[in-house]
C-alpha cells in the first residue's frame, strides 16, 4: 500500500480528496491535516510514502512545509497541489524538492497515477504550466525584497515593515523600490499583486 499524507485546508475538499483515493486499491490515506505547520508532526507520526500538499495553507505554506519535510522526512515524496497554477510557484515547488505539481480541476485518476509515479522516483509536472514557467523564467526577487514585498502585503507603513523584518527604514526603502522597478509596477501594492500572480511570493 502506498501511505499518503493529505494537507488541505478546506474540509470538504480535504474529504472529498481522502475518499477519492482512498476507493484506490493501492492507496491507503493515512494522515489529513487543515493547517502547513501540522505537516511534519503528522508525517514523523504517520510515517508516509507520500505528501500531497496544497500551497496556500495556515500556519505555514505548502512549499514551506515541502522543505522541512525533505530535511525531517526524507523519504517521502512531496506532491503539490493546487487551484492556483503561477509559474513562480511550480520553479519554488521544485526547489524546495517536490517531486510533482499539479493543479486540481485534474481527474482524480490522474492524481492517483501522479502519487504512484512520484514513488517509483518520477517526476510529474502539469504539462500546461511546465510551459508557462519556462516562458515566464525565473524569480528576479531576491529573498529580502520578497520578504519586504511580504510585509508590505497589508498596506503597512515603512516603520511598520522595518520592524518586522528588522531592517532600517533606509534599507526597506531601497528594496520596495528595486522590487517595483523588477516588477514593473508604480507603486508597493502593485509590486505585491504582479509578484503573487506570479507566484514570486
Amino acid at each position: 500500500m502506498i501511505r499518503v499524507l493529505l494537507a488541505e485546508d478546506q474540509g470538504m475538499m480535504r474529504g472529498a480528496l481522502a475518499l477519492l483515493l482512498g476507493m484506490e486499491e493501492d492507496i491507503e490515506v493515512v494522515a489529513q491535516v487543515g493547517r502547513g505547520d501540522e505537516i511534519v508532526t503528522a508525517a514523523l507520526t504517520s510515517r508516509p510514502d507520500v505528501a500531497l500538499l496544497d500551497i496556500e495553507l495556515p500556519g505555514l505554506s505548502g512549499l514551506d512545509a515541502a522543505v522541512e519535510l525533505r530535511d525531517e522526512v526524507p523519504d517521502c515524496r512531496v506532491l503539490i497541489l493546487t487551484t492556483f497554477a503561477r509559474p513562480g510557484y511550480l520553479r519554488r515547488a521544485m526547489e524546495a524538492g517536490a517531486a510533482g505539481f499539479l493543479v486540481k480541476d485534474g481527474p482524480v485518476e490522474e492524481l492517483a497515477e501522479a502519487v504512484r509515479a512520484v514513488l517509483r522516483g518520477e517526476t510529474v509536472v502539469d504539462p500546461a504550466l511546465a510551459a508557462a514557467a519556462l516562458s515566464a523564467g525565473p524569480n528576479p526577487l531576491t529573498p529580502r525584497e520578497r520578504d519586504v514585498l511580504n510585509a508590505a502585503v497589508d498596506g503597512a507603513t515603512i516603520a511598520d515593515i522595518a520592524a518586522k523584518v528588522h531592517l532600517s527604514e533606509s534599507t526597506v526603502r531601497n528594496y520596495l523600490s528595486a522590487a517595483i522597478g523588477k516588477t514593473g509596477t508604480r507603486n508597493r501594492m502593485e509590486a505585491v499583486r504582479a509578484a503573487r500572480r506570479q507566484g514570486w511570493l
